[in-house]
């Protein structure tokens, strides 16, 4: 995520900003335009805050034709307001998914609601408490996310519980929103390319997954999969390999924004790094991304263990994965171009 501008004070701003913390004034971000902007009357060039900001869930802003801003009118259902519980976990869901479809955007992949378009996506957000079978998930355009996901101390006994080194609203909701992308981007035309690089999607998805929870992972899963479940099916594959695109191009595109760069003394330290992170979204070469990428993933995890806190990217890349990464990256500058 880059860092954003103020229109009044030309101060930095942060994506979640709702007023500059340097001249007070209020803020909302217009996501046609990539930028924050001040809130003004009414008209046809009036800058009006999504109906949601009322809840205090959402800066973006909106036409004058529309209530809800490009994220909230995917929703399909929220948590009940009343309930304060509820009510602070679904801040967290939606500034999760904010950006979420700041990334899409920028990707310039379609973002259609379901409510309207049939080959569109929507996002229920479900209770464990209302409705005992709600699990997090996608099906048919369809994403749910569990309220629960948003609760870090429950969500960190899960990831104990699966093994997982890494589990995060965002992670999920990059995780199924590739479920969904997938259905839009292959076709009989490309479908014989993804098959080569992730396998057979017409394996049986239930027997496969009911097997990755009885056996574990093949052995030396780590050499082709960024992740044990990434190994449970291709479908599963794809949507955790994307979600670690994503992962890789927002967090490069942060680095690029503050103008990350590295010169390191050491000719050992130097193999390391690159001397500059780029922006990610007008590099065409994915190489060059991912070195970026490695070099700050290297640095933020080795600066987190001086801190005694976990890696924040706890995850070794192969070279299939590249593979895999490279060709989703094709793939989408493919479909956009």
């Amino acid at each position: 995520m880059k860092i954003f501008e103020c229109p009044n004070c030309n101060a930095p701003v942060f994506f979640e900003n709702t007023t500059c913390q340097y001249c007070n004034t209020n803020l909302g971000y217009n996501p046609l335009l990539e930028k924050f902007e001040i809130p003004n009357g009414s008209g046809a060039n009036a800058a009006k805050y999504c109906a949601n900001h009322h809840w205090g869930v959402c800066n973006w802003f909106v036409d004058t034709n529309s209530d809800y801003c490009i994220a909230c009118s995917l929703n399909r259902i929220v948590p009940d307001r009343s309930q304060v519980d509820y009510f602070g976990k679904w801040q967290k869901l939606e500034n999760a998914k904010h950006r979420l479809i700041y990334q899409l955007l920028k990707l310039k992949l379609p973002v259609k609601s379901k409510m309207i378009h049939d080959n569109g996506v929507a996002f229920d957000f479900l209770s464990e408490n209302n409705d005992k079978k709600a699990v997090t998930g996608h099906a048919h355009g369809v994403v749910t996310i569990i309220l629960n996901e948003a609760d870090s101390v429950n969500r960190e006994q899960i990831r104990k519980q699966m093994d997982e080194p890494y589990r995060t609203l965002i992670g999920h909701f990059r995780h199924e929103i590739g479920h969904y992308y997938w259905t839009l981007l292959f076709n009989d035309s490309n479908m014989e390319s993804y098959r080569n690089l992730f396998g057979d999607e017409r394996l049986d998805y239930g027997k496969a997954l009911e097997n990755h929870y009885k056996n574990g992972p093949p052995n030396g899963w780590h050499q082709n999969f960024i992740s044990q479940y990434a190994s449970s099916h291709p479908w599963e594959d794809w949507a955790e390999t994307w979600a670690h695109y994503l992962h890789i191009m927002d967090t490069l595109q942060t680095a690029n924004s503050f103008g990350v760069c590295f010169d390191p003394e050491a000719p050992y330290v130097q193999q390391l790094v690159v001397d500059r992170c780029v922006d990610p979204y007008i590099t065409h070469d994915f190489q060059e991304i991912f070195k970026g990428s490695v070099a700050l993933t290297c640095s933020s995890n080795s600066l987190n263990r001086s801190m005694g806190l976990p890696d924040i990217y706890p995850f070794v890349v192969p070279g299939k994965v590249v593979e895999k990464l490279t060709f989703i990256h094709n793939l989408l500058k493919t479909e956009i171009s």
